[in-house]
């Protein structure tokens, strides 16, 4: 059954086609001025571990299993994923801009599928956004970062300065949007990565807690 749902996986990624992304831009905001020049994502720059069940829906195939994110210096994290049974199916180091493959199921040793968690996880373990713009709307304070011909818009919380929604372009076409739901700066107790040129979704939701 793992088998036939990592093949499953595999399949889906090859031969889906992609859909057509939207241009991206901000709605009901005014402009405000730029008070931060630089704002980051803090929920992954803990040194504990990050330890979360994971739920992976590509079309109609659905894989889950265990998913452990370490701080291991500076730049690095080390993310590990295992089956809800504890059979380690890939351990990966990555940084901004480097990626070491420790191991990897042989199902999942695939072109495709390394470079699809390599780029997700550089994404989703950013940590320096510099501010090129500042917004806000009646909830959240946005930050627009510009990086190379990638933007990212980051929405925080008025409330308590929680960092809860990331949305990450290219091109002016929306790639991906990251929603999380957290009560610490730290750390994130879900986390929804939500493709918009694949139909791919990604869940993850706490097992334990940083302090």
């Amino acid at each position: 059954m793992r088998r036939f749902l990592l093949q499953s996986f595999l399949y889906s990624l090859i031969f889906l086609l992609f859909v057509s992304c939207k241009t991206y831009q901000l709605t009901d905001v005014k402009p405000i001025s730029n008070s931060e020049k630089t704002v980051e994502n803090l929920y992954f720059s803990s040194n504990e571990d990050y330890v979360y069940k994971c739920q992976m829906d590509i079309y109609k195939n659905h894989v889950s299993g265990i998913l452990i994110i370490k701080k291991i210096n500076a730049e690095f994290h080390r993310v590990v994923l295992t089956s809800d049974f504890g059979n380690k199916l890939i351990d990966f180091e990555v940084s901004e801009n480097d990626f070491k493959l420790n191991y990897v199921l042989p199902d999942l040793d695939k072109k495709i599928v390394i470079n699809f968690l390599k780029s997700d996880f550089q994404e989703l373990l950013r940590q320096k956004y510099p501010v090129s713009e500042s917004f806000e709307n009646e909830n959240s304070k946005i930050y627009l970062s510009k990086i190379d011909k990638k933007s990212y818009y980051l929405f925080f919380n008025k409330e308590n300065n929680l960092l809860k929604q990331i949305i990450y372009t290219k091109n002016n076409k929306e790639k991906i949007d990251f929603s999380f739901d957290a009560k610490k700066h730290i750390f994130a107790d879900s986390l929804n990565l939500q493709h918009k040129d694949f139909k791919i979704n990604i869940k993850l939701f706490q097992i334990t807690e940083t302090e």
